[in-house]
């Protein structure tokens, strides 16, 4: 599902970024990043994410993502006869118990019906069996369909013990993950198993900020959708109304449903934290501003022009240059309104990216 301009360039998108300011580290603790508030027709104001309470009221409810990142990269080899080529696999999109879609590097080696063997020789052994797969088909890009050995939770165990942290590629290029990525990179209240990539805007939030919210009056409202790495692939078309976003499976149930329209018709305002939370939520509302309850894929792609239903707030972090991210906060706050907090971020020393710092966007008029 689309929503664009037809007159939409990938350049009307892009900005300079220093590389320096691509964060490697999370802030510690996690409410301490800093927070650029952005409102329309006023100021920006240079906050820190503890200060959010304060930037809220009673009856407000923030609609998290409780998506929870498993470690889908996964090292291994195509075995073909007696040929073994080393590859690596991003698992992108879980389709049955034991079929995921993923990106393969190098793709270009692989054909259907090959054999790929997860792990290194030595650990064959493991109590949970082989974590083998065979090349189901293979799409463009280096995008591939594995059908695994192993099924449900055996599969998901498998994966759990052999897989890594699913980095993006701007962290990874630059360190390798390490135990402390698994903490940093899942948010507090994560629940449901099944993303290939963290809700970011969610990263920055204790237990304690939780409660002081609670304590404002505010309530938090969980929805599920499973980030596909999808959400790293750059634009490569200049007119934007013939790019296609991957899809990604979410739910909103129907007691979520029923709060978040009560909420709004009691005069709270909906903030959602990240964009995932927002393109579910956007995906869930009709044009009547009702939330329904929703259980499929969603493909939205959102551009200036959009007509935003349901959100009213959006706490997210700083995207990258040309990104479809970066294009949603420009309709949902204005393209000149984020071109300047950006150029004041980048001005400032915010931090940008997965790890970064946040901005919480009021809703341009």
């Amino acid at each position: 599902m689309a929503f664009t301009s037809p007159f939409m360039q990938l350049a009307d998108f892009d900005f300079h970024l220093p590389e320096d300011r691509i964060a490697l580290r999370p802030a510690n603790p996690r409410d301490s990043a800093r927070l650029l508030l952005v409102e329309p027709a006023r100021p920006l104001r240079d906050l820190h994410v503890r200060d959010l309470p304060g930037l809220l009221r009673a009856g407000d409810v923030l609609v998290v993502n409780d998506t929870r990142v498993i470690p889908a990269r996964l090292k291994g080899h195509r075995v073909r006869g007696e040929s073994r080529i080393a590859v690596e696999a991003t698992l992108h999109r879980q389709t049955s118990g034991h079929v995921w879609t993923a990106f393969m590097r190098p793709g270009k080696k692989l054909a259907a019906g090959d054999r790929i063997v997860f792990g290194e020789a030595g650990d064959r052994a493991c109590l949970l069996g082989a974590l083998d797969a065979t090349v189901r088909e293979k799409g463009e890009g280096g995008e591939v369909t594995l059908a695994f050995d192993l099924a449900g939770p055996d599969l998901m165990a498998a994966i759990a013990e052999r897989g890594m942290m699913p980095l993006p590629p701007y962290i990874a290029a630059k360190r390798g993950e390490d135990a402390q990525d698994r903490a940093d990179y899942q948010t507090v209240y994560a629940d449901e198993e099944g993303s290939v990539a963290a809700p970011t805007a969610g990263l920055h939030f204790t237990p304690e900020l939780l409660e002081r919210l609670k304590a404002t009056g505010v309530t938090v409202e969980q929805v599920t959708l499973h980030v596909g790495a999808g959400t790293f692939l750059p634009v490569k078309t200049e007119n934007l109304a013939e790019h296609r976003m991957h899809a990604e499976w979410g739910e909103v149930d129907a007691a979520t449903a029923e709060r978040l329209n009560a909420a709004r018709a009691a005069g709270g305002r909906i903030v959602c934290v990240g964009t995932t939370s927002l393109r579910l939520l956007e995906s869930a509302t009709g044009e009547d501003g009702v939330v329904r309850p929703f259980q499929a894929e969603t493909a939205i792609f959102i551009t200036p022009g959009y007509r935003f239903r349901a959100a009213d707030g959006l706490m997210t972090n700083f995207h990258l240059p040309k990104s479809t991210l970066f294009m949603l906060v420009s309709a949902f706050a204005g393209l000149e309104t984020m071109r300047a907090a950006y150029a004041h971020a980048v001005e400032t020393g915010y931090r940008f990216y997965s790890y970064g710092d946040a901005s919480l966007l009021w809703r341009a008029a």
